[in-house]
């Protein structure tokens, strides 16, 4: 009996010791310990200078961890396991964060350099008031488009791609809300349209396009249309600025119909250890220079409007990426449309996917 107590009492200074070993390793690698702050962003979507200078600012030892999709982020949340501080979601996402209790409310006073974003993008249907989310980047969905790969063609309607002229010429970006999205602009009706009807709809005409779609690609639509693998492609003004930067020989619009209008923003998820550090890492990035020195790196917009006079005037004078609003057609925010209705989406776009093979 003595033996077993005494190997259990072994067994338990071993565990004890490894634990306190890995906490210390944690620690020294920033995933643990009082002077952390864990940022959930999507990839390559921040000025890396810019956590350092928080970091030596503040004090605080930034773990920078990154997701590829809303719904990837919003599961991990959900799941509790890991603490994250400040998170980066889209609008349709915050909405639904917000039913489910995801988020913690943000305090305004520690949030100063509020007063300069432009209030257009504040108090906006997806957060009355911004009580949980501030604006980080914003942008458009349209058409990225080589002209002289189309004999000097210039595209300004969705419709312009199911021209039979453009045969295995277009490339779409893998998301289902962009695509459906697409096709029901096309049709104009709303993107958040949950009319079965229109949605079928929506499905035939896509289908219709399949001669003309090369690929459905991920982040690598970038390259390829940089290097002239396709002649169009349906993406993010974001991407479209940096695929321009590679090859000045393509232009990009926003369709004459309409398109959506998307917002990222930055949260503190309910998770959040260091909620003060939090604040401070919003205000930081909110701070005009700082805003200013990320929309170059990333080459999304701000929305920071005291930014816009720290950047190159040509830049925030191109209206395909600082667009007014009032000279384009109807702009759409991405609505959360529940659980059912996104899996309507969902299955109608693999369904069109399915149907190209």
């Amino acid at each position: 009996m003595r033996r077993l107590v005494q190997s259990f009492a072994a067994v338990l200074l071993i565990t004890a010791a490894l634990l306190y070993i890995s906490y210390r390793l944690n620690e020294s690698e920033g995933y643990a310990g009082n002077h952390t702050l864990t940022v959930y962003n999507w990839g390559d979507y921040i000025d890396p200078k810019l956590i350092k200078e928080f970091e030596k600012e503040t004090g605080w030892k930034v773990i920078y961890q990154t997701f590829d999709s809303n719904e990837a982020m919003m599961a991990k949340i959900a799941q509790g396991g890991t603490t994250f501080d400040v998170a980066v979601p889209s609008e349709y996402a915050i909405s639904k964060m917000k039913e489910e209790g995801m988020l913690l409310p943000l305090d305004h006073s520690k949030l100063p350099n509020l007063k300069y974003l432009d209030p257009r993008f504040l108090n906006l249907s997806f957060d009355p008031g911004n009580q949980y989310s501030v604006p980080y980047f914003w942008g458009t969905v349209g058409i990225v488009y080589n002209s002289e790969m189309l004999g000097g063609k210039k595209l300004t309607s969705w419709n312009d791609l199911w021209n039979k002229d453009l045969r295995n010429q277009i490339l779409l970006v893998d998301g289902a809300r962009e695509v459906m999205g697409m096709a029901l602009n096309s049709l104009h009706y709303s993107l958040n349209d949950t009319n079965q009807a229109h949605l079928l709809q929506a499905k035939r005409k896509l289908d219709s396009l399949t001669p003309n779609v090369k690929a459905i690609v991920g982040d690598e639509i970038k390259m390829l249309l940089a290097n002239e693998e396709a002649a169009i492609g349906v993406v993010w003004s974001g991407d479209a600025a940096e695929i321009i930067a590679e090859n000045d020989k393509l232009d990009y619009v926003v369709p004459k119909e309409g398109s959506n209008l998307w917002f990222d923003n930055m949260v503190i998820p309910k998770t959040a250890k260091n909620i003060e550090g939090a604040h401070q890492f919003i205000n930081f990035m909110l701070d005009p220079k700082h805003a200013a020195a990320n929309a170059e790196y990333v080459g999304y917009s701000t929305p920071n409007k005291k930014a816009l006079e720290y950047m190159p005037k040509e830049v925030v004078k191109d209206q395909r990426f600082y667009p007014d609003f009032h000279s384009i057609g109807r702009l759409e925010v991405y609505e959360n449309l529940g659980k059912r209705m996104l899996a309507d989406y969902n299955e109608l776009f693999l369904e069109f996917k399915m149907h190209r093979k």
